[in-house]
């Protein structure tokens, strides 16, 4: 960090990055908002924007954003008189009946009933909160590390695991890749909340000590070293979502380092298909600087 970063805290100065973001969403609610803009705008790291905005926020961008423009579209019908097919394209909506449908969704009336009727009080909207226990992480600095890889596409929890896992083993097999010390690792590239299912990237990843070649779908990378904050996580798979949330939302917010451009990767020490749910253990790689 640079002397001025050092008298700030993380959340300040993510907080300080934040705002420029939130004020551009503001300032351009009667056009279309692309997240590509609002990443570029604010610096973060595009591997980790989703995540940090999300914790600062309470809820992912895309959920302020769509807030945002229905907070301001009720505000317009209480003290204002534009009609509702101005209010529309004020804030951001191609026609008025989309308008209304997404009104009704949020709020639980129809803009012309709330114009009507405005002593209709709106519940706030709830907070993200998580709850659970991780202890401290390590900070290690790793070395480059060879591996091969498949890459999978769709939603984490419908992923095929096992069949990557098998196609990966049988490459060192065919290439006579074995050694003592081959570690399985993930590289979850895209957050669910935000991202399209279809277009959720993750790599599956055996780290290796010999030489690979590409095979088929299987491919060859280096997984880039350096520092690390590494949490141990025990427990299902499918509350990691949760200890991402842990990280970015409390971990993150009270530490005094700075994320790298880098993705995140996990580190899988059983074999999930041998070992109970609660005893799965998990190692959780954060790239700091």
């Amino acid at each position: 960090m640079n002397e001025v970063a050092k008298t700030k805290s993380n959340r300040e100065i993510y907080q300080q990055k934040l705002n420029k973001v939130v004020e551009y969403v503001h300032n351009h609610l009667d056009e279309k908002i692309e997240i590509k803009t609002l990443a570029e705008l604010s610096h973060f790291s595009p591997y980790h924007f989703h995540r940090i905005t999300r914790a600062l926020l309470g809820e992912p961008i895309g959920a302020y954003i769509s807030r945002i423009r229905l907070e301001t579209a009720a505000k317009m019908i209480r003290y204002s008189e534009l009609s509702i097919e101005e209010i529309s394209y004020h804030v951001g909506y191609e026609t008025p009946s989309s308008l209304t449908k997404a009104f009704r969704q949020h709020f639980g009336t129809t803009p012309s009933n709330y114009r009507k009727n405005k002593k209709i009080n709106f519940k706030t909207t709830v907070r993200m909160e998580t709850t659970l226990n991780i202890k401290k992480p390590k900070i290690n600095t790793l070395e480059d590390k060879d591996c091969i890889y498949l890459t999978l596409k769709g939603a984490y929890e419908k992923l095929d695991y096992p069949a990557a896992w098998t196609t990966l083993w049988q490459v060192v097999k065919e290439q006579k890749l074995f050694t003592a010390g081959i570690e399985h690792l993930g590289q979850a590239f895209d957050d669910p909340n935000v991202t399209e299912e279809n277009q959720i990237r993750y790599d599956a990843c055996l780290v290796v000590h010999k030489e690979a070649k590409p095979s088929g779908n299987v491919g060859t990378k280096v997984l880039k070293g350096g520092k690390f904050a590494i949490f141990h996580y025990q427990g299902s798979y499918s509350n990691l979502g949760a200890v991402y949330d842990y990280i970015f939302n409390t971990w993150l917010m009270e530490s005094d380092h700075e994320l790298r451009d880098e993705p995140v990767r996990e580190k899988y020490l059983n074999n999930p298909e041998k070992t109970a749910e609660d005893k799965l253990k998990t190692e959780i790689y954060i790239p700091i600087q």
